[in-house]
């Protein structure tokens, strides 16, 4: 389909009148020797009358009609110009043009191919240079106070590498004015990309501090955000525990670091404590020293801090005692140890005649005849007699430890992913 221009075109020259006006075939002289001379109008014909020129014929596209108008405009003389060509919709003629101008290209491609193989060569060296220094050369590592930092050390380097690479080349083929165009363009995908992977880049970062502050060690028991185990390792995106019970706890990174640690092992003492109710018309002072003395002579419990306790409150049927002593945790395991502590306390109330009694609830039954039991009946007096106490078991003993879950946390450092671990022994912890 054809497309022609609408209406006459005014120009901005002065109108001439007498001697001092430009002939018309003057101006149809120079208009088709312009017109001869540039590519695209040999089908556009002229006429001129009064200083109108009047175009007919046909061009590529509306640029083109742009253009004549353009260069009928600043020949002197002319009055206004009426652009009555039609857009050619011939396929090869609308073609050809695109042809010649990838020609030109391909052949320009061709004449400059030696300097574009230098720039790409000059890249190429200055990448694979960057990429050999930063692997081979082991200043990162002193550097960086652990080898995670370091890696990110090795990271930037070899982008920097690379942007210098680029900008050499770049240089060479006299194309430095791309850069600031491939900078803003990085920059503004680097922003798309950030806002995508928002939550990843804020474990990433919290990995970075946590391995420089190293809040905790590997096998370090602790409770973050209210979860609770032994470290097994320190990962790019997420700290990794072992349960009590041997589960894998995995929490984000950026949740440890902004999140409340517990770390119940960076102090090997530690102290435990529990609760004994003894009768309420006993002697609370000589249960206090018996329970104390027994829990004194156990050699697991420290002698610094000393042994605590007093009389926490009065129950319903009888008087709560609190006890308190301080293990050393990495001879004993806590938990067994705060139960012998238990054990022993309570057999050493036992023997010296104290009791722990258990809760009373009277019954009233209305019109029933039953006897009671009188107020000097005790309650023990019905219980069955005890027997000797049992020794100890071995799964019981505080200087058993249990092995189970830290050999879990190894196996994990050593897992199946390479066992990547941003713990270092030699870093200061926090």
């Amino acid at each position: 389909m054809a497309q022609s221009a609408d209406g006459p075109v005014q120009t901005d020259g002065q109108i001439e009148v007498g001697a001092e006006a430009v002939r018309d075939s003057e101006i149809l002289n120079r208009i088709e020797k312009l017109l001869a001379q540039i590519d695209g109008f040999a089908a556009v014909d002229v006429s001129v009358s009064e200083g109108v020129v009047k175009i007919t014929g046909q061009v590529i596209d509306n640029a083109a009609q742009d253009r004549l108008n353009q260069i009928i405009n600043r020949v002197e003389g002319v009055v206004a110009i009426e652009n009555e060509t039609e857009i050619s919709g011939t396929l090869e003629e609308r073609l050809a043009p695109a042809m010649e101008r990838i020609a030109a290209r391909t052949r320009n491609l061709l004449a400059n191919g030696p300097i574009f193989l230098v720039a790409l060569t000059a890249f190429l060296v200055v990448a694979a240079g960057g990429w050999l220094l930063t692997t081979r050369i082991g200043i990162w590592t002193r550097l960086a106070p652990n080898a995670f930092i370091a890696d990110v050390y090795r990271a930037v380097a070899r982008i920097l590498f690379i942007l210098t690479g680029l900008v050499l080349a770049l240089d060479i083929l006299n194309a430095t004015a791309l850069i600031g165009a491939v900078l803003g363009a990085a920059g503004v995908v680097g922003l798309a990309l950030g806002f995508a992977v928002r939550d990843t880049v804020e474990n990433f970062i919290a990995s970075i501090l946590l391995s420089l502050r190293q809040p905790f060690r590997p096998n370090d028991f602790v409770d973050i955000q209210g979860d609770q185990g032994t470290v097994a390792r320190l990962t790019s995106r997420a700290t990794i525990l072992i349960s009590p019970e041997g589960n894998h706890i995995r929490i984000p990174n950026a949740t440890v670091f902004k999140g409340r640690i517990v770390n119940f092992t960076r102090d090997p003492r530690r102290r435990f404590g529990f609760n004994l109710g003894v009768d309420a018309d006993a002697d609370l002072a000589a249960a206090l020293a018996t329970a104390v003395a027994a829990l004194e002579a156990q050699p697991f419990v420290l002698k610094e801090p000393e042994v605590g306790a007093w009389i926490s409150e009065v129950g319903d049927s009888n008087v709560v005692l609190t006890f308190t002593g301080w293990v050393d945790q990495t001879k004993v395991d806590f938990a067994k140890a705060r139960g012998e502590a238990i054990r022993a306390a309570k057999l050493a109330l036992e023997a010296a005649g104290f009791g722990l009694p258990e809760p009373i609830y009277r019954v009233r039954l209305d019109g029933a005849q039953a006897a009671l039991p009188s107020s000097n009946e005790s309650v023990d007096a019905r219980r069955p007699a005890k027997s000797e106490p049992a020794e100890l078991p071995e799964a019981a003993d505080p200087a058993r430890s249990e092995p189970a879950v830290a050999e879990a946390a190894e196996r994990e450092r050593k897992g199946l992913d390479g066992g990547e671990n941003l713990l270092d022994d030699q870093q200061q912890v926090e």
